[in-house]
């Protein structure tokens, strides 16, 4: 996972001001006030799902940053601060703004992914992400059709082989759903390594939700058998799943 090149993240939808704020978070975190910059990356989060996935590499790369020329970790003590607000609003939150909901979702799995203490993740985000993935799973989540903007299928979890059965390329919007299944993707094999019992319940959940008897749409239960033989085969893909579920989605 290495840290990547700062010219590789995209800042460009931030005003000129903010995008220097956060170069130089990069490069001099000293320099700047970090408790504002992590509020910076977690507002722009909630509001682009794009910029969600992103957000997490900007923050490892800050927190190494920080740790390399100061020994301290403001900006991680700001940013954690911050999720748990949001998390513990989690329920306003979706009230008020699915897209926000869906983008928290995804900001909090990929600090989870990017975050390590002692090069393990990091235990205090564990059960919040849970809670997280719980609340997509229930049957009100699974069976909503309203979509929200959402990364394309090029900015998809890498090596995640469903990104285009829950990305469309024709159309890039996420659902509930969508986002369950690519944060497991993502984060489900970290997550059952640090809670086995939880990820079991959490698997009830989607195989009941897979049974729902009305409101389930066919993609939604094709996504959800999908990460059902996807945790059974060791969180892989089989070469014979991979081309069942293609064959499914170009039919």
């Amino acid at each position: 996972m290495g840290e990547p090149s700062r010219e590789e993240y995209k800042i460009q939808s931030f005003d000129a001001e903010t995008q220097q704020l956060l170069k130089t978070a990069l490069k001099d975190p000293g320099a700047v006030d970090l408790e504002k910059v992590a509020n910076v990356i977690v507002d722009h989060s909630l509001q682009d799902c794009v910029f969600s996935k992103e957000a997490g590499r900007m923050c490892y790369a800050i927190i190494q940053a920080e740790s390399k020329q100061a020994g301290q970790s403001v900006f991680r003590r700001g940013l954690l601060n911050r999720l748990q607000q949001e998390y513990q609003a989690r329920e306003q939150l979706r009230a008020r703004s699915l897209q926000g909901w869906v983008c928290y979702v995804t900001f909090i799995c990929n600090i989870f992914d990017y975050l390590r203490v002692n090069n393990m993740p990091m235990m205090a985000l564990v059960n919040p992400v849970y809670d997280c993935l719980f609340r997509l799973a229930q049957p009100d989540s699974l069976s909503k059709e309203e979509e929200v903007g959402g990364p394309s299928p090029s900015t998809g979890t890498e090596g995640c082989g469903m990104n285009s059965l829950a990305q469309p390329s024709a159309s890039p919007l996420l659902s509930e759903v969508d986002c369950l299944v690519l944060q497991l993707h993502r984060v489900g094999e970290q997550l059952e390594k640090m809670n086995g019992q939880r990820m079991d319940e959490l698997f009830v959940l989607i195989r009941d939700g897979f049974l729902l008897p009305t409101g389930l749409s066919s993609l939604a239960q094709l996504l959800l058998l999908e990460i059902i033989e996807f945790r059974a085969a060791g969180w892989k893909t089989t070469p014979a799943a991979h081309k069942y579920y293609y064959s499914e989605v170009s039919d």
